[in-house]
Order: structure tokens, then C-alpha cells, then sequence
């Protein structure tokens, strides 16, 4: 297939690209940097420079790709978010997943674009109330209840409404929202070189409270294994892409310290944790839920192959 790739020089991006083009698709790669082209041509793909709020310019590369599908996978993410400032940390990418996802959209249905996929996340749910699931499924709306939290919540319900619901009320496009979980694995905050990985070293990521925040992850090949399935394949809504062990900080944070030969973590109660992370820091590490993969698994063909229980 004509496949248009958006955010091919992410950490996802980077490792979904080789297996695009290994699979025998025709691969057109969007970047705002000229000087990334060389790069991505390196890689097999078509490189198309363009910056994806430049209407003009995003319709013409678009156009040019004659695509079948087109997969966004665009963020803007900094090497490391502060959770006390995470609305102001995450903005380009809010913006991204809002206004970008709508004018990559409208691009898609001018050049005749028959399936769009998109990057969403799968830890944007309430957490428990008595009685509910432990485990989030598709079916359960973004979170509207985390003030710390709204701009990115806002965002990624933006983005599924645009690709999901809209997309299905008119009829022209099939879209898939992948709800990935916490990346870990090659380039990611986990990995060598990583912000939390640093952290973890430097003892300044506690247990907080109980620790009771369930980590959904997956690992960034997993990912892109699911990410070629979506674009191969006709599924379409909201599927959460995460391993098979979403566990609690409790469980897993102390186990991470220990295959990094770091200190075990302190335990430091609620109060001081949110001095030190904020409310939305509080929320991951206590209250988050993991997510299930249940329905990536029937829909995608899916199995995750790395499921470590911690990021490794």
C-alpha cells in the first residue's frame, strides 16, 4: 500500500518506519526539518518536508503521496516533563493532537485517503470508583476530572472524537485510535540516556502513598508490531496497545531501581508527594489505572511478545 507517515523520526516513528517498508509498503515520510530528508530516504522512505500547520503545504505533500492510509503519529515531546507543570510541558503536543490532527484529516480525505491511524494514549481514564473495573476498557470516555490534567485530557478526546466518531458518522475514512501505554525501550524517558531512568538512578522517584498507580506498558517494537497490523488491517475505534502485566508502582518501581543497580526507592507519604510531583504526579503514582488489551487483541491479531512486568 501508499502508506503517509507523520512523526516517522519519533521513538515510535523510528522503529515503525523499517517494518513498514520491510512489509513491502510504499512509505512517503513527513518532516518540518529538511535536514532529517536524507535520513528518512536512508530508511525507504519518500521523505515530503512540510510542517503540518502549514495548510497549503501539508495538502500538497499529501496529495503528492496518493495515499491509502496515513498514519499520525506526531508529538512534541520534551526529554523531560515536570508532572507539577505537565499542561504546560505537553502544549505543542496538545496542539498536535488537536489542531494537527484535523488539518492531517482533511488532507487524508482531499488526496482520497481511505484509513487513518492515529497515536492516542491509553492512560487518560478515571480512577477506580467502588465497584468498576480494575482494568480500563475502550469503552470507558477520557477522563474530564484532573484540573492538572484537562489540557492534555482535552487534546487526546479531541483526537479520537475527530478520528474515531466523526470519522464514522460521515462515513469516508476508517479510523483507529491506538491507546498505547507507557513506552519503554529504545529512546524512551526508561533507556539509557532517559529522564526517569536518570531519576531512578539519583533515588528521586518515590513510592508514594501506597503506590497503588497501575503502569500499563509496552514496549516501543510491540508497539510498532500493532501499528503495522492497524495499518494493514481493517479495525477500526479505539484499542488500547499495552503488554499483558499492567501493574502497581508498588510492584514495579522498586523492581526497575534493582535491575539498574540503583537504590531502593524511598516511600514518602501522599502530602509529600504531591509537594514534590504535584497532583498529577499523585494521581499516576497512587490512583491511575492500567488498561486492558483485550480488544487490540481480537481486532489486530495482536500479542504483545515483551512483557517484562517493569521497563527494562
Amino acid at each position: 500500500m501508499r502508506v503517509f507517515l507523520a512523526g516517522a523520526t519519533g521513538v515510535l516513528g523510528r522503529r515503525l518506519l523499517p517494518r513498514l517498508v520491510a512489509g513491502g509498503h510504499h512509505v512517503v515520510a513527513l518532516t518540518r526539518r529538511p535536514e532529517a530528508a536524507a535520513g528518512l530516504a536512508a530508511a525507504g522512505a519518500e521523505p515530503a518536508v512540510a510542517d503540518v500547520f502549514d495548510e497549503a503545504a501539508l495538502g500538497r505533500a499529501v496529495a503528492a503521496a496518493r495515499p491509502e492510509v496515513v498514519v499520525h503519529q506526531l508529538t512534541a515531546l520534551p526529554a523531560r516533563i515536570d508532572p507539577r507543570r505537565v499542561a504546560r510541558d505537553l502544549a505543542p503536543t496538545n496542539r498536535l493532537r488537536d489542531e494537527g490532527t484535523r488539518r492531517l484529516l482533511a488532507a487524508a480525505r482531499a488526496a482520497g485517503a481511505r484509513r487513518f491511524v492515529a497515536q492516542s494514549i491509553a492512560f487518560v481514564g478515571a480512577p477506580a470508583a467502588p465497584g468498576a473495573p480494575a482494568l480500563l476498557d475502550e469503552a470507558e470516555p477520557v477522563w474530564a476530572g484532573h484540573p492538572a490534567f484537562a489540557p492534555v485530557l482535552a487534546a487526546v478526546a479531541s483526537l479520537e472524537r475527530q478520528v474515531v466518531d466523526e470519522a464514522a458518522a460521515h462515513g469516508d475514512l476508517e479510523g483507529v485510535a491506538l491507546r498505547y501505554g507507557f513506552f519503554w525501550g529504545p529512546g524512551t524517558v526508561y533507556a539509557e540516556g532517559g529522564a526517569f531512568r536518570a531519576d531512578v538512578l539519583r533515588r528521586r522517584v518515590p513510592v508514594v502513598g501506597g503506590g497503588g498507580g497501575v503502569f500499563s506498558f509496552v514496549h516501543v517494537d510491540d508497539a510498532a508490531e500493532a501499528t503495522v497490523l492497524a495499518v494493514e488491517g481493517r479495525a477500526t475505534g479505539r484499542l488500547h496497545v499495552v503488554d499483558d502485566a499492567p501493574r502497581p508502582v508498588a510492584a514495579w518501581l522498586p523492581e526497575y531501581a534493582a535491575r539498574l543497580g540503583a537504590p531502593r526507592p524511598w516511600r514518602v507519604p501522599r502530602w509529600l508527594g504531591r509537594l514534590g510531583g504535584g497532583p498529577y504526579g499523585v494521581h499516576l503514582l497512587c490512583d491511575q489505572r492500567g488498561a486492558s488489551n483485550a480488544r487490540a487483541r481480537e481486532a489486530l491479531g495482536w500479542r504483545p511478545a515483551r512483557t517484562a512486568g517493569a521497563p527494562g
